[in-house]
């Protein structure tokens, strides 16, 4: 029986899984949307953001430096790949983008096993937001709610940063014509290095402040990246508000099917991808073009 206290807590753990797939999808559909790269590491970097981050906590036990840590690891890590395997790969057939991705994946993940084992690592959430908080209508955990507020605040520094900023204008500006850009004594493909790593941050810092729902694990990154590219099909391929729209669907929908039967839930979200493919093949926000 389905009463209406589990259908709204439903609802909420819908909200903020949303919300994790809307910022993790925004860096991967930034990273494509602007260098064309399909990254199917994007899940792993997701991973590695939740360790690092637990690193720096069992050192520091500071949930702010925990979360510093595991951004600012990954967007190096987002770097260094840009630089020591991704730029050869821009003119590549997507197919090698694919491969070589893939295999950056699994190297990372047995990185991580290699180091930390096998068992799940877990960050506790600051003291401030632990416990539950009655909302009237029903008792949430406090820092599920205040992870909502998070997200939204760094989809917002993203969405800033990226197309209200220089930097932004830049990168706009040298996909159209890189030649052109470079003309006016701009490194074009410095700014597309930062790109990457701000699109690789942004799936550090989901791991790691989810960290406190779900422990993380070496394949923590797997079901992750699944979800996130249905996310940006639902969404539009390179669309921005897309991801946003495509997580929060994706979301409701994991979750309101696993009150019903969670067997069913990644079925439902595959189905619901199938249908705005059939209907809308570039996506519910998708441009003309990127399909």
């Amino acid at each position: 029986m389905i009463n209406t206290a589990n259908f709204l807590s439903q609802l909420f753990n819908g909200l903020v899984l949303g919300a994790l797939l809307a910022l993790i999808s925004s860096g991967l559909t930034i990273i494509y949307g602007t260098l064309g790269v399909l990254n199917l590491a994007h899940g792993a970097l997701f991973m590695l953001g939740g360790y690092a981050g637990w690193l720096a906590f069992e050192y520091s036990h500071s949930f702010i430096l925990a979360v510093a840590a595991g951004a600012l690891f990954v967007m190096i890590v987002g770097v260094i790949m840009e630089q020591v395997i991704i730029k050869h790969f821009y003119a590549r057939p997507d197919e090698d983008q694919l491969l070589v991705t893939f295999g950056l994946s699994i190297v990372f993940a047995e990185l991580v096993r290699y180091f930390f084992g096998s068992l799940s690592k877990k960050v506790p959430p600051p003291e401030i937001f632990g416990g539950i908080t009655n909302m009237g209508f029903m008792v949430y955990p406090t820092y599920r709610l205040a992870l909502l507020g998070i997200i939204a605040v760094a989809l917002l520094v993203l969405y800033w940063v990226l197309y209200r900023t220089r930097i932004g204008m830049i990168v706009r500006a040298g996909i159209e014509d890189s030649v052109a850009v470079d003309s006016l004594g701009i490194n074009v493909y410095k700014v597309f290095t930062l790109v990457f790593g701000i699109g690789a941050m942004a799936a550090g810092f989901s791991g790691i402040v989810y960290s406190p729902v779900v422990a993380m694990s070496p394949d923590s990154g797997d079901s992750i990246l699944v979800q996130t590219f249905v996310v940006v099909v639902i969404g539009g391929v390179g669309s921005f508000p897309g991801a946003i729209l495509g997580g929060l669907i994706a979301g409701e929908i994991i979750s309101l099917t696993s009150m019903v039967n969670p067997a069913y839930s990644m079925i439902m979200l595959f189905v619901a991808m199938t249908l705005v493919l059939v209907f809308r093949p570039r996506g519910l926000m998708g441009s003309i073009g990127r399909t």
